[in-house]
């Protein structure tokens, strides 16, 4: 029988969080960009939406152009397109089309932005500004030495629980739902002891939580909340438009700068892909070049 369009597309997010173990956060972008293409085609060609046979490698191509028209970045465009390439593929490896309609897809071509990172002096700076004597102060203060300190995204930071903390060390739950353990550096655990012993107890007050970093109400943090914290404790340090990101672009700079082997620094960050953990190594050489024409006396 056929299937109706948005039956499988709900089919499609199902296989993507349940196989695939994708966030919460990505799955809603993947449902925004299908439903910005069923939008499209209920104005396009009213016959289309019914079922996914009547889908065509028209509505496709059309869709692209009517992206490249709007005031959308190239990388939102290949995002977008991306999402409405893999649903094809699903459709056809489920055989709930004979052709897959999104073949003819092609991606806009994108050049590799470099990661922006902050300095060593910029961050010890930043870790000046939260008022350790506070508990939620020490607390913010030691989220962000331990996000320095390990690499994690800001999504594995919040959703740290107590039992994840070892002698040295954090267990996380990254893409894919895969687990990795990080190395936690002597600062960032002095940090933390210091809010687990005088900071944690006051915000919780006689609540109980599994959640390693919590707000005054008792709730773990969340993203969001770090952002807005993390983005003022930067503005007070002089660092425009900072972002937990920001400190993990500066962890794996950092650490290659200093020597250290990229697989490691792939592990770290939990890349499936070594590719994806090269691109610092950029970052690394365009820093050297710098400290060369700089010092050099014939650079």
């Amino acid at each position: 029988m056929p299937l109706p369009l948005l039956s499988a597309i709900e089919r499609y997010l199902d296989v993507l969080r349940v196989e695939r173990g994708l966030s919460s956060h990505t799955l809603s972008a993947y449902a925004r960009d299908l439903q910005c293409f069923t939008d499209f085609l209920d104005e396009y060609d009213e016959h289309a939406a019914p079922d996914v046979t009547t889908l065509q490698a028209r509505h496709a191509l059309a869709f692209a152009v009517r992206l490249s028209g709007r005031k959308l970045s190239l990388r939102s465009q290949a995002r977008m397109l991306s999402s409405l390439r893999g649903f094809g593929k699903f459709l056809r490896r489920e055989n709930l089309v004979s052709v897959d309609p999104m073949a003819e897809l092609i991606l806009p071509k994108l050049g590799r932005p470099l990661p922006h990172a902050i300095s060593s002096s910029q961050i010890e700076e930043l870790l000046t500004k939260p008022d350790v004597r506070t508990p939620r102060g020490a607390r913010d203060a030691a989220m962000i030495e331990v996000l320095y300190s390990t690499g994690l995204r800001v999504s594995e930071l919040c959703k740290l629980a107590l039992a994840d903390i070892g002698p040295g060390f954090v267990r996380t739950v990254g893409k894919g739902r895969k687990t990795r353990v990080v190395p936690l550096g002597e600062r960032a655990t002095q940090s933390l002891e210091r809010y687990l012993r005088e900071s944690r107890p006051v915000l919780l007050g006689v609540r109980q939580s599994p959640s390693l970093f919590v707000t005054h109400l008792g709730k773990a943090m969340t993203r969001q909340g770090f952002h807005k914290l993390l983005a003022a404790y930067g503005r007070a340090a002089g660092i425009a438009d900072l972002h937990p990101h920001l400190l993990r672009h500066s962890f794996a700079t950092h650490l290659l700068d200093h020597g250290a082997d990229l697989r490691a620094v792939q592990t770290m960050l939990g890349h499936s892909d070594v590719s994806t953990t090269e691109i610092y190594t950029h970052v690394a050489q365009s820093s050297l070049r710098r400290t060369y024409r700089k010092h050099h006396p014939r650079a």
